[in-house]
């Protein structure tokens, strides 16, 4: 499991849909509430909770 909110960007794929932040290998314990993020609509979204932005990445 990875710390979450560690970084402030992320690259997502296609594999992580449907994107959450925290995403699921992720610890939950010491973060906010899981937000669905709608990334496919235009390749990129950022959390209202923890400010992360994540950018989709064909790979």
């Amino acid at each position: 499991m990875s710390e979450p909110n560690a970084e402030t960007r992320y690259e997502v794929t296609r594999a992580d849909l449907p994107l959450s932040c925290p995403m699921p290998d992720m610890t939950v314990w010491n973060s906010h509430p899981k937000v669905y993020l709608p990334v496919e609509e235009t390749g990129e979204a950022k959390c209202p909770y923890c400010g992360a932005e994540f950018r989709l990445v064909d790979r």
